[in-house]
Formats: C-alpha cells, structure tokens, sequence
C-alpha cells in the first residue's frame, strides 16, 4: 500500500509544478485561424518570426501544433498505468506547444536554440519547428508548404520518414492527412484576416 501513496504523491507534486510560461488553456476558437491570432497576437509574432528564419510558411506551423498540443503551451503526453490504476510515467518526453521530445530539443539547444530556450515558451517553440523543417526541406526535399509530409517527418523523424515507417500506420496516414487540410484550411483563412500586432 505505501507504494501506492507514493506513486500518488508523486503525481500530485509533478501536477502542483506547473511552472513555464505557455497558456494553459487552448485559444477559444481552434478551427479559425484569424481567431487564434487574435485571441494570441504572440503566437503571430512568432509564427512570422520563424517563417522569416526558417521559410516555413504560418499556415504549417499553426497546423502542426494544433495537432500536437492544440496551442496548449504545457502539453505532456498522457500517464501510462500498470495494472490500470499506479502511474509509471507518460508515454513520451513530449512536451511544449511543438511536442518536442526531450533528445531532439536537447539537439536543437546545441546546435541553435541555446540552454535557455523553453518547449513552453511559443517563440523558442516555433523556432524548433522552423528549424526542424527547414532541416527535413535539405535533407529529404519535402517542401516547407507541404505540411502532410513534413507532419509524417516531424512525427516519425526524418530516419523513420526514409525508412516509411508511417505505411504501416494507418491512423498516423488518416492524421497526417488532416494536418493537409486544416493547413489549406488555415491559408485561406489567413489571407483574408487582420491580425492584432
């Protein structure tokens, strides 16, 4: 029994430090970009940013994070359970609006970000993203617009990508295919709004 309560303290104390500075909430209206940009006027300012750095148009990088954290600034996979009720740890080192695992923002921290760049932080967040595509453009010639694939790369890692991986995943092929369109969804929707800067 004492295992139990100090599984359950554990949990409580890892849920008690939030810390970081992303919103905890979702903006109000997640299917209408223009909303989104609104509500967040940051989130554009560093949208822009990355895509003057990296070339990574916003309608993609909106796309991919809605489907990764749904622009909830502190993200964490979900808790797995052994024997339905004692949590052994999240299912992955994801974290932040992009789900960045903790090996590949440690990368992106030596070769670009800094030490002090944050997963829950929209700017550092959005810079990881551009800096990854823009990475999966050279390495495998997939275009910065094309956001099923560059989520496929992103997803599986551009190893996992060459190696098709995502053939065998029917469910990650139906998301990645959403991530297409709600990117066309979120292009026609930017170019007929007024963004708060």
């Amino acid at each position: 029994m004492s295992s139990f309560f100090r599984a359950l303290v554990i949990v409580l104390l890892a849920a008690s430090c939030g810390g970081g500075g992303g919103p905890k909430s979702a903006p109000s209206d997640l299917d209408n970009a223009c909303s989104i940009l609104r509500e967040r006027p940051q989130y554009y300012r560093a949208f822009r940013a990355a895509e003057r750095k990296w070339r990574v148009p916003v309608h993609v990088q909106m796309a991919t994070i809605y489907q990764e954290s749904k622009f909830i600034g502190d993200a964490r996979t979900p808790f797995r359970y052994r024997l339905g009720v004692i949590p052994v740890g999240r299912q992955s080192s994801a974290f932040g609006y992009s789900q960045a695992l903790d090996g590949t923002w440690k990368e992106y921290q030596d070769q670009h970000g800094g030490r002090r760049t944050q997963r829950d932080d929209i700017s550092d967040a959005t810079d990881f993203m551009g800096w990854y595509m823009a990475q999966t453009t050279e390495q495998l010639g997939i275009s910065p617009y094309d956001a099923r694939n560059q989520y496929l790369a992103y997803h599986e890692g551009r190893t996992g990508f060459r190696r098709g991986s995502y053939n065998s995943k029917s469910w990650l092929l139906r998301v990645a295919d959403e991530v297409g369109q709600r990117s066309l969804v979120y292009q026609a929707q930017l170019q007929g709004c007024r963004y708060a800067r």
